[in-house]
């Protein structure tokens, strides 16, 4: 099996999805990024310091949810120093079931082309159980070709 060749600057149009991926988190994945993050605030796999602090269970992490939706746009365009900027809003909490985990599902648009800079912005959408996750999400990349 070979390669997908990578996208050009050329072959991108205006609303085009170009990348999508249904993930799943699972505890053990948040308690991975905890080790790796530093951030090991129990909300993120803890069910009972989750309900006392009025929570709906645990949460993933939303650098975490972030990185993931992030990884779809690198692994489409094949190059991450390709990417420019990246930036996001966490508007609502991805909770993780203990034994289920948390379907994510990640659609990557373009949104902008600049043709003097050979520039694109992505407009990157995740969603959980059918709701937004994260707003304003957006990755900026830079094309050679």
């Amino acid at each position: 099996m070979s390669a997908a060749a990578a996208p050009t600057f050329a072959g991108l149009e205006l609303g085009e999805v170009v990348a999508k991926a249904d993930l799943t988190v699972t505890r053990e994945d948040l308690v991975r990024y905890a080790g790796a993050s530093g951030d090991t605030n129990p909300i993120h796999y803890n069910d009972a310091v989750a309900a006392a602090v009025g929570l709906p269970g645990v949460l993933a992490h939303g650098m975490l949810t972030a990185g993931l939706a992030l990884q779809v746009v690198v692994d489409w365009i094949g190059d991450p120093t390709a990417v420019t900027s990246y930036e996001t809003r966490f508007t609502r909490p991805v909770v993780v079931d203990a034994i289920d985990g948390a379907d994510l599902s990640v659609s990557v648009k373009v949104a902008r082309l600049d043709a003097a800079s050979r520039t694109a912005r992505l407009d990157v959408t995740v969603t959980h159980g059918g709701r937004t996750v994260l707003g304003k999400t957006q990755a900026h990349v830079t094309f050679a070709a």
